[in-house]
C-alpha cells in the first residue's frame, strides 16, 4: 500500500482531459482508431468523446432501459455494440451515433457481449445461455443452458467461443456452435481472459483463488491466497505475463520457462484498497490497474514479472474500466461517479527513464521517512 500523495498526473501520465457522463461509467473504449472514445453509464445512455480534445461528439440518452451492463468494439473500430438490462443488444455505426441493428434477447439482461477477434462473430450472454450472430446480426446458434449463470465470455484466436461458469469453462465452435472442449473444476468463475495464442484460460473464482487451465494439455493449477476475489485479469500481448487483482496489490505470474508454477511471482504495491480493473499497453510491457481509491497507476514489467511504477494519477472515485488507445500513447479511466478521465502517455526512452528514476527518489524517502 502506497503513501504517495498525487495531486496531478505524474511520470509518464500526461494531462489530458475530463468529461463527465449522466451516471457510473459502466463501460465503453476507442473506435475510429483512436479518434473516438465511447462510454456507456448506468441510465443507459451512450456518449461519444473526441479522442483528442475530449469534446463531445454525439450523445444517445437513455437507449438502454435500466442502463448499460457492456459494450464491445468491433476490431474494425467502425462499428460497436452495447448490452443493457433491457434484454437488448444494439449495433452502432460509431461515427454517427446510429443503431443499425437491434437484437432482442426476449427477457433477462445481457450481461456480457464480445467481437470475434475477426469481426465475423458476435456473442452474448444471458442468464445461463449464450449465443452467436454474424456480423449483421443474424442468428446463428444458442447453447443449451449452462449449469448456472453465465459469468464471462472471450473469443481464443483459434475461432471458438469460450464461457465461464460455475464448475467449467467451455469452448464452442464459432460457426456451428458446437461444443469442443470442457475444463471442468468445482468453484464459481467470477472472471476469465484468454491468452494471446488461445492455449491458457485463466479465471478467477469466488473462492478468492485464481485457476488456469493449459488447453493442449487440459493440466489445471491454482494460485491462492488472494484478499478477496480476483475480478480483474489481464495477459500481456504475447501471452507470457498474467497480471491478477484480487487485493490491493497486482500479482503477476510469468509463462516464461517452466513457470508459473513453482516460481515467485511479481508483486506491484501502490493502491491503498483492492484493484478493480486491469490493462496492458499494446505491443508493450507496461501495465495499467484501477483500484477503488481512485488511483490509477502505470507499471514497466520484466519477463519474471517483476516490475515498479512508471506513471500514476487519481480520479474522482472507484476505477470501473481503463483503455488504451490502439496506438498506446493515451490512457482512459472510467469512474463510478460517471468521470471520463483521459491522459496523453509519453513513452520515449528518456521519459520512461526520467519517470521510473522519479519513482524511485519517492520511494527510498519514504523508506527513509520510515526507518527514522
Amino acid at each position: 500500500m502506497s503513501d504517495l500523495k498525487i495531486n496531478g498526473p505524474r511520470g509518464i501520465l500526461r494531462r489530458g482531459y475530463s468529461a463527465e457522463v449522466g451516471d457510473y461509467a459502466i463501460a465503453g473504449g476507442w473506435s475510429l482508431g483512436g479518434e473516438t472514445l465511447i462510454v456507456g453509464d448506468a441510465e443507459g445512455s451512450i456518449y461519444a468523446f473526441d479522442g483528442k480534445s475530449g469534446a463531445t461528439t454525439w450523445t444517445r440518452r437513455e437507449v438502454h432501459e435500466g442502463g448499460v451492463l457492456a459494450v464491445a468494439m468491433h476490431p474494425s473500430g467502425t462499428a460497436f455494440a452495447t448490452a443493457g438490462q433491457d434484454g437488448r443488444v444494439l449495433i452502432w455505426n460509431a461515427a454517427e451515433g446510429q443503431v443499425s441493428k437491434v437484437i432482442d434477447v426476449g427477457g433477462g439482461w445481457v450481461e456480457n457481449v464480445a467481437w470475434s477477434p475477426d469481426g465475423q462473430w458476435l456473442s452474448l450472454s444471458c442468464s445461463r445461455q449464450v449465443r452467436a450472430y454474424g456480423a449483421d446480426g443474424a442468428e446463428i446458434w444458442r447453447s443449451e443452458d449452462h449449469p448456472s449463470t453465465v459469468s464471462a465470455i472471450a473469443w481464443s484466436s483459434l475461432g471458438e467461443l469460450a464461457t465461464a461458469c460455475y464448475g467449467r469453462v467451455s469452448f464452442f465452435d464459432a460457426p456451428t456452435g458446437e461444443l469442443r472442449q470442457k475444463l471442468e473444476w468445482q468453484g464459481s468463475m467470477v472472471s476469465m481472459v484468454l491468452s494471446s495464442n488461445g492455449d491458457i484460460v485463466a479465471c478467477g473464482s469466488q473462492d478468492n483463488t485464481v485457476h488456469f487451465w493449459r488447453r493442449s494439455t487440459e493440466q489445471d493449477s491454482m494460485m491462492s491466497g488472494y484478499p478477496v476475489k480476483p475480478s480483474a485479469l489481464a495477459f500481456d500481448d504475447s501471452g507470457a505475463l498474467l497480471a491478477t487483482g484480487g487485493g490491493e496489490a497486482v500479482t503477476v505470474w510469468s509463462f516464461h520457462g517452466s513457470g508459473p508454477e513453482d516460481t515467485t511471482p511479481g508483486v506491484l504495491e501502490f493502491h491503498a484498497q483492492p484493484v478493480t480493473t486491469l490493462s496492458f499497453a499494446p505491443g508493450a510491457m507496461l501495465l495499467a490497474s484501477g483500484g477503488r481509491d481512485g488511483n490509477v497507476v502505470v507499471w514497466s514489467l520484466q519477463k519474471d514479472g517483476t516490475g515498479g511504477p512508471l506513471g500514476a494519477a487519481v480520479v474522482a472515485d472507484s476505477v470501473a474500466e481503463l483503455y488504451w488507445r490502439p496506438d498506446g500513447r493515451s490512457l482512459a479511466a472510467l469512474d463510478a461517479r460517471g468521470g471520463v478521465t483521459v491522459w496523453r502517455v509519453g513513452r520515449s526512452k528518456d521519459r520512461i527513464e526520467r519517470a521510473r528514476a522519479g519513482f524511485r527518489r519517492t520511494w527510498l524517502r519514504q523508506l527513509a521517512g520510515l526507518r527514522n
